[in-house]
């Protein structure tokens, strides 16, 4: 069992920067595949980025890469999401997730734990 906790969300000006953490209590944190989701209002949830347990194969959805960054710190349980140049359209609530399979999925099906969430929001 694996319970996630993010922190880090708010209210930031389009082009700023926002860092995103995930607290990961439980055992074999560092055995896990960690991602990110978004989902805004009224549409589905979507793949932000995603690392595997050693974080040395990471992958990331068209709409995000060369802005985001995924890092993790197995040796602290945690997992991060560093987002510069932000617009208005990242604007979200943003899902750390686990997932014991040893590759990267975009699907939601392929992460069995999930965090509760923190809004982000990027004024125009």
């Amino acid at each position: 069992q694996v319970r996630l906790v993010e922190s880090g969300g708010g209210l930031v000006q389009a082009g700023g920067s926002l860092r995103l953490s995930c607290a990961a209590s439980g055992r074999a944190f560092s055995s896990y595949t960690m991602g990110w989701f978004r989902q805004a209002p009224g549409k589905e949830r979507e793949f932000v980025g995603g690392l595997i347990w050693s974080g040395d194969s990471t992958r990331y959805a068209d709409s995000v890469k060369g802005r985001f960054t995924i890092s993790r710190d197995n040796a602290k349980n945690t997992v991060s999401l560093q987002m510069n140049s932000l617009k208005p359209e990242d604007t979200a609530v943003y899902y750390c997730a686990a997932a014991r399979l040893p590759i990267v999925t975009t699907t939601t099906g392929g992460y069995n734990y999930w965090g509760q969430g923190t809004q982000v929001t990027v004024s125009s």
